[in-house]
This record gives C-alpha cells, sequence and structure tokens, in this order.
C-alpha cells in the first residue's frame, strides 16, 4: 500500500484538499492527514477538517508522496513552515514523489525542488516560479514533482496522483465509479 502524507494548514483550499484524499483513498493509498499544529484545521471557505493526525507525529515516517494543497493562507503557511520545507528535501533527497496544487508549487520552490523544472501553479503565483519553467497547464508532470493550476483542475490533479503511484489501469478502476472527464 502506498503512503501519502498530506499536510493541512489554516486556510487550506478544500476543494483541493477533500478531492485529493478522496480520489487517492479511492484508490487504495493510505492517506495521512496532518495539521500543521492541531488536529482542528479551517480551511479558506470555513470548512471544518478534523486531521488523522499533526505534523510532527508524522516526520520520521517514510512516505511515497507528499501533496500539499494550495488555498490562501494555507499555502503561505506551509511555505512558511521550515518543517515542511526539510520535509520535501527529504524526500527529494530518497526519490520520492511530491506534489502541489494552486499556489503549493511555491512551496516545491522555497524547497529548492523545481530549478529548470517545468510547474504549473495558480496564474497569480506564477511570478513566484523564479527557478521553474512555468508552463501554465492544468496538471504537469517533470521527474519526482507532480503540480496542478487551481481547484478546477483538482480531479484531474488528483488522478494524475494516482496514474504516478499506481499506472492507467488503476485510474480507470477509480474512475469507473467516479465519471470524471480525464
Amino acid at each position: 500500500m502506498k503512503r501519502i502524507l498530506i499536510p493541512l494548514a489554516e486556510g487550506f483550499e478544500e476543494i483541493e484538499a477533500i478531492t485529493i484524499i478522496d480520489i487517492l483513498r479511492r484508490a487504495g493509498a493510505e492517506v495521512s492527514i496532518a495539521g500543521l499544529e492541531k488536529q482542528n484545521v479551517v480551511g479558506s471557505h470555513g470548512l471544518k477538517v478534523i486531521t488523522d493526525t499533526v505534523l510532527t507525529d508524522t516526520l520520521e515516517q517514510n512516505w511515497d508522496m507528499v501533496v500539499l494543497p494550495g488555498g490562501v493562507p494555507g499555502a503561505p503557511a506551509l511555505m512558511a513552515d521550515e518543517r515542511i520545507i526539510k520535509l520535501l528535501k527529504n524526500q527529494a533527497a530518497a526519490n520520492k514523489t511530491s506534489a502541489a496544487i494552486c499556489a503549493a508549487p511555491a512551496v516545491l520552490e522555497k524547497a529548492g525542488l523545481t530549478t529548470n523544472k517545468q510547474v504549473t501553479s495558480h496564474p497569480d503565483w506564477a511570478d513566484k516560479m523564479t527557478t521553474a519553467i512555468h508552463t501554465g497547464e492544468r496538471v504537469q508532470v517533470a521527474d519526482l514533482l507532480v503540480t496542478g493550476q487551481a481547484a478546477g483542475s483538482a480531479m484531474e490533479f488528483a488522478f494524475k496522483l494516482v496514474e504516478t503511484l499506481y499506472g492507467s489501469e488503476k485510474v480507470n478502476e477509480v474512475n469507473s465509479g467516479v465519471l470524471a472527464r480525464l
């Protein structure tokens, strides 16, 4: 079973987080949701989520993938947390995938993972991607990075994560119940 960590900061983008969590769990991944400081986290539009754990309790574990939802002020809070930056650097050092959507690819940038890599993000955050090659695509894969544009591409992004972890057959299997346009 693939192990995925999804850190949530106050002000996370709800559509992105919940879509990613749901689709990855449907694919059979063990998804751990971790609040940065506490288990009760409120999204940017008021949705309250009780996470599985807090970030501190996840830092010594091995993850097949770390996925960062966007949202404001959620993504800036992730970017300001040095534990997240170290976690992303450790993922890269272990040749493991990191993924981010919307404003959160800027966190990958801060961790030094995007240099000369094709990435995408919300257009309002493109100028923060100074070392990356910003494509403006809805979903972009570059080596061990998967990035997504915004809440409107969350389903495509989530299915790209499934494909990255399990292959296209699993995408088709999960989508047979979801019927997303891919």
